[in-house]
């Protein structure tokens, strides 16, 4: 049985995708802890992390780099934070959000009924960033 994020990967779920590449994707969390708050999660299913092959782990480090690096100047932050948490879904997957202190890592804080119109606001404003970055070739159309 495939994981929640596989379904939203293969469009039976929705998602606000902002990165799709051949080896993993990043769309919107559906329980930010900031506007933007990305997932960036491999389309083959590895459940922990440290399960997941390096070169593959590397990939999804680097591609949260991407997005990390445009989120400061977008979302008007200090930096982006990094999480690999692993208990909600079990499919990895790498938090990245906006983040100004370390109180913003408290998954406590989650915003777990996001309006709908902020969040395509949050994805669009994070897909121009990236294609001004120069990642145009693995930003999605809306």
């Amino acid at each position: 049985m495939s994981t929640v994020f596989t379904r939203v990967i293969n469009g039976e779920i929705p998602g606000r995708f902002v990165w799709k590449d051949e080896r993993c994707v990043g769309f919107l969390s559906i329980g930010p802890m900031a506007p933007g708050h990305t997932l960036v999660v491999p389309r083959e299913e590895v459940d922990v992390w440290t399960d997941a092959d390096p070169d593959l782990l590397q990939h999804l480090i680097t591609v949260a780099q991407n997005i990390g690096a445009v989120m400061p100047k977008t979302f008007n932050a200090v930096r982006a934070g990094l999480m690999i948490a692993g208990y909600e879904i079990p499919h990895l997957h790498l938090h990245v959000w906006p983040s100004s202190s370390l109180e913003d890592f408290d998954l406590d804080k989650v915003d777990n009924n996001p309006e709908p119109a902020e969040m395509d606001q949050a994805a669009e404003k994070l897909r121009a960033a990236l294609v001004e970055a120069g990642h145009q070739e693995f930003i999605p159309e809306a």
